[in-house]
């Protein structure tokens, strides 16, 4: 219990680090929680237009998710009820970081790098998905939710007649797609209402929205 307790802070640690954040200041970017949706993630620094930084983002999401499991299950003698409490804690210190007030992102590319240390065929097979779904609507909210709410399923598919079948790994895949369709809840009432943004379409900047209403009245124009 007590490895359990160390290993889960640790990895909670690690999943705080806000890579966004880390990435755009050293880019010289603006705060990514100061456009576009706010959140700090990959998508929203690929939105300051320096793919270079949105990669690094993406891939420091999803390492840090990956770098918890990994340690654990190699360096570590913790049962699949402690490496899946250590999956649990790397992925909500993404989504509550405590570097960013127990704020952050959305938890996608963490969820992913936990699954590749978890089970690489589902969280590749979960890829493929994302991409399909993305190729074919071109919301990435969209293909992200699919992927999370399948997860599960496949989990299940691919392993409940295997030895590698484990109820405490299936828990914890059951409860982070649960946490990343509820984190889209916004998306889900933009993609009802039809006002999502596309993958490479035009977005509005929510600081737009921010404009004092007598600056308006006056016409003048702001630029950042």
């Amino acid at each position: 219990m007590l490895y359990t307790v160390i290993g889960a802070v640790c990895a909670y640690l690690i999943g705080s680090i806000p890579f966004a954040i880390v990435t755009s200041k050293l880019f010289g970017l603006q705060d990514p929680r100061q456009f576009g949706s706010g959140n700090p993630g990959a998508t929203n620094v690929l939105r300051s237009g320096n793919k270079t930084a949105a990669a690094l983002t993406l891939v420091g999401d999803a390492l840090k998710g990956w770098i918890a499991v990994f340690i654990a299950q190699k360096y570590t003698s913790l049962p699949d009820v402690g490496i899946a409490v250590v999956a649990l804690a790397v992925f909500l210190g993404h989504i509550y970081s405590v570097f960013l007030g127990f704020k952050g992102g959305k938890g996608v590319a963490t969820a992913i790098g936990v699954l590749i240390a978890l089970d690489a065929t589902l969280a590749l097979s979960l890829v493929g998905i994302w991409l399909l779904m993305a190729i074919l609507f071109r919301y990435s909210s969209l293909a992200a939710i699919v992927a999370a709410s399948v997860a599960p399923i496949l989990y299940l598919i691919m392993n409940l007649q295997s030895v590698h079948y484990s109820n405490a790994i299936f828990i914890a895949i059951l409860f982070m797609s649960a946490m990343l369709v509820y984190k889209h809840k916004t998306n889900i009432e933009k993609l009802l209402k039809g006002t999502e943004s596309k993958i490479g379409g035009k977005k509005k900047d929510k600081l737009a929205t921010h404009v004092a209403p007598s600056t308006h009245a006056k016409g003048r124009k702001h630029h950042k």
